[in-house]
């Protein structure tokens, strides 16, 4: 379930009634009641299953279903919802959102980029299971550019230390970078797949940001840590692909 505490302003854009800043906008000209008073304060706390929120008389539902949020992690971050020793992705949602949202897959603790955090098990499963070969993108920074038969090898698949062999994959180097980046695109997650698959060859990566999953992008506006909720199109096509 949902958290039944909720910052005003936020519940208000989670209804659909428009962003955060709009809601501030109509709570300065005294148009939202609060179980039948003026409230214009917008850090104030609305318990959904008690109150009752009104605009210019009008009751208000928001839509407090699964939520899905799309997030540009930053380093230093574990992709878990606890960790005794690391600061988790948790830590930069607000607090409000944190006891039902977990990350769909990992991100290791250095890496950056795309991560989505939901509350809806079976979408963070599908969307994670093999069998729906969900593409995953990622620009890839290493100590030394590869050569061509490098890559090649690593689109055809290959063995790794442990033995493991990869799935085909799709590279692409940089070639206008002064630095040696290459985006590589995955269809499956293996544990530090990426570092690992590159240092068979002796490479080291030394930055890895993902920039997508399926057909959903990063958000470039966003900076590291920050966070929003995926649009009507972009959850829509992701469910498209896993159904």
């Amino acid at each position: 379930m949902m958290e039944s505490e909720w910052r005003l302003d936020r519940w208000l854009a989670k209804a659909g009634i428009g962003s955060r800043k709009d809601v501030k906008k109509l709570l300065k000209k005294k148009r939202v009641k609060q179980n039948g008073q003026v409230v214009t304060d917008a850090s104030a706390k609305v318990h959904i299953e008690q109150d009752t929120i009104t605009l210019d008389g009008n009751p208000i539902t928001a839509n407090t279903g699964p939520i899905y949020l799309l997030m540009n992690k930053q380093k230093n971050r574990v992709s878990a919802t606890t960790d005794a020793e690391n600061v988790t992705v948790l830590a930069d949602v607000e607090e409000q959102l944190r006891a039902d949202l977990f990350p769909v897959g990992r991100l290791d603790k250095d890496t950056e980029g795309l991560l989505l955090l939901t509350s809806d098990g079976d979408f963070a499963h599908r969307l994670t299971s093999p069998k729906y070969e969900i593409e995953k993108e990622y620009e890839v920074t290493l100590d030394e550019r590869p050569a061509d038969e490098e890559l090649q090898a690593l689109e055809k698949g290959i063995q790794l230390k442990d033995g493991t062999v990869t799935k085909p994959a799709k590279l692409q180097p940089d070639d206008e970078s002064d630095k040696p980046i290459v985006t590589i695109t995955l269809t499956e997650g293996k544990y530090h797949q990426v570092k690992r698959m590159f240092g068979a060859l002796g490479r080291r990566v030394t930055e890895l940001k993902r920039i997508r999953i399926g057909s959903l992008l990063l958000d470039e506006d966003l900076k590291p840590g920050e966070y929003r909720e995926l649009t009507s199109d972009e959850l829509e096509n992701l469910f498209r692909s896993i159904h």
